[in-house]
C-alpha cells in the first residue's frame, strides 16, 4: 500500500479499512501545546514533524481566551446581551474567602459561590462553567425549576460575530489540512458534562433519581443550544465532530436514566453530524462498559478515551468483543499513569497489549486522556512511546 497522508489513515482507521500502519494520534498534548503558545495549527504541524498523527481542532481559542468557559473547548459562551453580572467577595470568620457570582437576567437572578482555595487560578472571577470549580462550588449555579427561565439567557446560539470568525478559521483550517494532510475535527459538544457543571456533581446525581423530570428539563435546553453550536461548527466540513462527555460514564449517571434521558439527543446529534458528512466522536475516559450498547444504538462513530489504567469498567477485550467492526476505538494507553510516570518496560508492554487487544482495524493509538506534565522525564518517555508504536504498528 502506498503511504497514507495522516488524514487519509485516520479516516481508514475509523472505516474499519486497511491501513499503511496503525496510527498514534494524541487525543490531546496540553504539554507541547502550552509550548506553542496555545497555537493548534503550530501544534499539528508539530506533531506531524513528530512522525505522530496529527487531528487539527477547529474552533482552535485556547484555553486564555476563554476565561468564562475554560473547559469548554469550541465557539464562545455568550449570554443575552440584556445579562449583567457581579462579583464579590467576603472574608468569612476563621478566615476563609468566598467569592460570589450573580447573573441578572430578564427573567430573574443567578447566582453561585465558591469557597477560594491556595491554589484558586480564575483570581477575582468565577467561570460560568469549569470543571475546577465544582468541587469548590458552595451554591450552585442552578439548582431549582424556577431558575430555568433565567438559565435560557446564558444559552444563546452564535451570533453573527461568532459565524465571521469561525468561517475565517474554517477556511484558513481547510487550507491547512490540504497542505499538510491532518485531520479536520471540531466541537466540543456537550450534554451531562454542562449540567455538571450548572448544578453540581453530588446534586445532579441525586437529582436524576429524586427529580429526574428537572434533569430532563435542563439537558434539553444544553440539547437546543448544543444543536445551534453544532449547526456551524459542522458548516466547515469537518471530518470528526467530538462531543466531550467525561461526566457521562456510569460513574456519574444511571444506565436507566441515560437511555431515557441522555440517549434520544445524542442520537439526534450523531444523525445531525452524519447529515453534515462528519464521523461522530464521543469523549468518555470511565463508566464506558455498562453504555456500550446505547452508544451503538447512538451511531456513534469512535469512542474516545480508552484508559485501561484510570477507567473503570473498561476491560478492553470484552470492549473490543462488543464493538468491533461497529465503533471505533481511540486511546488505549494510560498518559497520566503509563506514559508520564511509567518505566520503559512498563510502557512498552501498555503499548503492545493496546495494539494486540483493540487493533488491528479500527483502532487510533493515543496516551488518553492528555499528555500534560512538561518535564524531562514525560518527554523522555513520549521517546519510549513512540518508538514502540513504530516498532508494532
Amino acid at each position: 500500500m502506498t503511504t497514507l497522508t495522516s488524514r487519509e489513515r485516520i479516516l481508514r482507521a475509523l472505516n474499519f479499512e486497511d491501513v499503511d500502519y496503525l496510527p498514534c494520534c494524541f487525543m490531546s498534548f496540553s504539554a507541547l501545546r502550552k509550548r506553542l503558545d496555545e497555537d493548534m495549527f503550530a501544534l499539528s504541524k508539530s506533531e506531524l514533524e513528530m512522525g505522530l498523527d496529527s487531528m487539527l481542532f477547529i474552533p482552535s481559542a485556547g484555553r486564555p481566551l476563554r476565561p468564562d468557559h475554560p473547559d469548554l473547548r469550541g465557539l464562545p459562551v455568550r449570554p443575552d446581551p440584556a445579562v449583567k453580572n457581579r462579583v464579590w467577595s467576603e472574608i468569612t470568620g476563621d478566615s476563609k474567602t468566598i467569592l460570589h457570582k450573580e447573573y441578572t437576567t430578564p427573567a430573574g437572578l443567578l447566582s453561585t459561590a465558591v469557597e477560594v482555595p491556595d491554589d484558586w487560578t480564575h483570581g477575582e472571577c468565577i467561570p460560568f462553567i469549569d470543571d475546577y470549580q465544582i468541587p469548590r462550588m458552595l451554591k450552585p449555579l442552578v439548582s431549582q425549576e424556577r431558575e430555568l427561565e433565567a438559565l435560557q439567557f446564558m444559552l444563546t446560539p452564535p451570533n453573527d460575530e461568532d459565524k465571521t470568525a469561525y468561517r475565517e478559521e474554517a477556511n484558513r483550517a481547510h487550507e491547512f489540512v490540504g497542505e499538510h494532510g491532518a485531520l479536520l475535527a471540531g466541537g466540543w459538544g456537550v450534554g451531562m458534562d454542562m449540567a455538571n457543571w450548572l448544578c453540581g456533581m453530588n446534586e445532579l446525581m441525586m437529582a436524576t433519581i429524586d427529580r429526574p423530570a428537572f434533569v430532563e428539563q435542563i439537558l434539553e435546553m444544553i440539547h437546543t443550544w448544543n444543536m445551534q453550536r453544532m449547526e456551524l461548527v459542522l458548516s466547515a466540513p469537518l471530518d470528526l465532530y467530538i462531543r466531550r462527555a467525561w461526566y457521562e460514564g456510569v460513574d456519574f449517571v444511571m444506565p436507566d436514566f441515560y437511555r431515557q434521558a441522555v440517549l434520544p439527543r445524542l442520537k439526534q446529534e450523531v444523525d445531525l453530524a452524519h447529515e453534515r458528512g462528519a464521523r461522530f466522536g464521543f469523549i468518555c475516559t470511565s463508566g464506558t462498559q455498562p453504555l456500550l450498547e446505547l452508544y451503538l444504538e447512538a451511531g456513534v462513530d469512535v469512542l474516545m478515551g480508552i484508559d485501561p489504567v484510570q477507567g473503570t469498567y473498561t476491560d478492553m477485550p470484552y470492549l473490543k468483543s462488543v464493538v468491533d467492526e461497529k465503533i471505533a476505538l481511540w486511546g488505549g494507553v494510560s498518559g497520566a499513569v503509563t506514559v508520564e510516570l511509567g518505566s520503559e518496560d512498563e510502557i512498552r508492554d501498555a503499548v503492545r497489549t493496546a495494539v494486540s487487544t483493540l487493533g488491528p482495524r479500527g483502532l487510533i493509538l493515543s496516551p488518553i486522556d492528555n499528555i500534560t506534565i512538561d518535564s524531562p522525564l514525560t518527554w523522555s518517555n513520549l521517546d519510549i512511546f513512540i518508538d514502540e508504536w513504530k516498532q508494532v504498528r
